[in-house]
């Protein structure tokens, strides 16, 4: 059973890092497009330059976005564990101690999840992987035609 799982497990890492990703990136596409509510739930937006919100926002659109494709998955979830940890200690925290309290479950949530993804990297059906396929790929060739001239 466990040699199943374990064989499974880039699998459901890289399903983990599409659904964390997809989510990431609605929760930007809410506060600067207004979509699924808005950030106010009624189709606001917040203003474009304004501080930390409209930052935080472009973070989890483009961040989000990223890890959703696998594309840069360590560089991305390491700002963007950054940015929803800035979130939950300069946001949520000072208004109580506890995420249920202080309504900081999601920064918090987001800020493990992603910070879980800056050392696993994307798992299977990302870009990165294709990319490191591809690049092994060349390496092999470029190495196999030097020992072919050589020999």
């Amino acid at each position: 059973m466990t040699g199943r799982l374990n064989s499974a497990q880039p699998y459901a890492l890289g399903l983990f890092r599409i659904v964390i990703g997809l989510l990431f990136t609605c929760h930007g596409a809410m506060t600067l497009f207004g979509v699924l509510g808005g950030a106010d739930g009624q189709g606001g937006t917040v203003a474009a330059g304004t501080w930390p919100g409209w930052y935080a926002a472009v973070i989890q659109l483009v961040g989000g976005a990223l890890v959703l494709l696998g594309l840069g998955t360590r560089f991305a979830a390491f700002v963007a564990s950054g940015s929803m940890a800035y979130a939950y200690f300069k946001v949520h925290q000072p208004q109580a101690l506890w995420p249920a309290e202080n309504g900081g479950e999601a920064a918090a949530f987001f800020c493990w999840a992603m910070f879980l993804l800056i050392f696993t990297g994307s798992g299977a059906l990302g870009l990165d992987q294709l990319f490191a396929k591809r690049q092994a790929a060349s390496a092999d060739r470029t190495a196999t035609s030097k020992t072919t001239v050589t020999a």
